[in-house]
């Protein structure tokens, strides 16, 4: 297999490609690093680690048709043959020859299903949602909303708002840090709702606010990270939930917490002394 890829300008300076977010366009590049001559790969989660992607980059991916996958889990990118041409000496066969009979190639050299769907195949080559074992497509939200995917974790599981675990979760974040964050925020929402449906629960990220409210909290040139922005992001979150405290971390804070209480006891000191006079 060939060690060098090719990227074409038609793909990476179109506007649907650079209107990406940065960490779906690196999924992206990584995808097409990793795949073999014919643009097929089976490594999707080793690009995400090394592109800091989540599972929303993949699925933007697929929703944009800049990669196709199948029932297996392998994708292919879909503008493969649009920069790679390799000589017959340097060109080595895809493993994935089953996946490649699903597809012909269109006159501006990309790959589409043969029979001209790109999302739903009945003949078993369908184009699935589902890199990770615990999301599947939703066909009817396909149908619905112009082929994106949905991302739902399984044909029939049903919509769920996690309405409370949220306002549960954004009032322990303001109790402990003081802020002022509310359960209309779109953003902070979907962030604390795409954790969930990951399997997360409110203890998890209950544990990851005291985590890093403890690490920066006194911390000047890190507290103002304590915000749902970083918190909650998919490429954040596992490691701020598994931290433990070392013996450095906690003497520090252990040190921060009598000085905070060696001045709020001298102020104080200073009031009743005042109110004395």
């Amino acid at each position: 297999m060939a060690e060098k890829r090719m990227f074409t300008k038609k793909i990476t300076d179109a506007d649907e490609f650079i209107s990406l977010p940065s960490s779906t366009q690196a999924l992206y590049l990584h995808l097409c690093m990793a795949a073999d001559d014919d643009g097929f790969n089976n490594q999707v989660q080793m690009a995400m680690f090394k592109a800091h992607a989540s599972v929303d980059d993949v699925k933007v991916l697929l929703a944009k048709r800049f990669i196709l996958q199948f029932e297996s889990g392998v994708i292919v990118i879909k503008h493969w043959r649009m920069a790679n041409a390799l000589r017959k000496d340097r060109y080595t066969e895809t493993a994935y020859q089953e996946e490649l009979k699903c597809l012909k190639v269109k006159d501006n050299g990309s790959y589409t299903f043969a029979d001209g769907n790109d999302v739903w195949l009945p003949d078993g080559c369908q184009m699935v949602a589902e890199r990770l074992p615990q999301y599947s497509i939703d066909k009817d939200s396909i149908d619905k909303n112009n082929n994106i995917l949905s991302g739902k974790k399984s044909d029939n599981a049903e919509k769920k708002s996690f309405s409370e675990e949220i306002s549960k979760v954004i009032n322990y974040l303001n109790d402990v840090l003081g802020t002022r964050y509310t359960t209309k925020s779109k953003s902070t929402n979907e962030k604390i709702k795409a954790r969930l449906e990951e399997g997360h629960t409110v203890d998890d990220f209950k544990q990851v606010i005291d985590n890093k409210k403890r690490e920066w909290g006194n911390d000047p040139k890190m507290v103002k990270y304590l915000r749902p922005e970083t918190l909650f992001r998919a490429s954040h979150f596992e490691s701020y939930l598994n931290e433990v405290e070392n013996d450095a971390t906690r003497k520090k804070r252990e040190e921060q917490e009598i000085n905070e209480r060696q001045r709020k006891a001298i102020k104080d000191a200073d009031i009743g002394i005042f109110d004395s006079v």
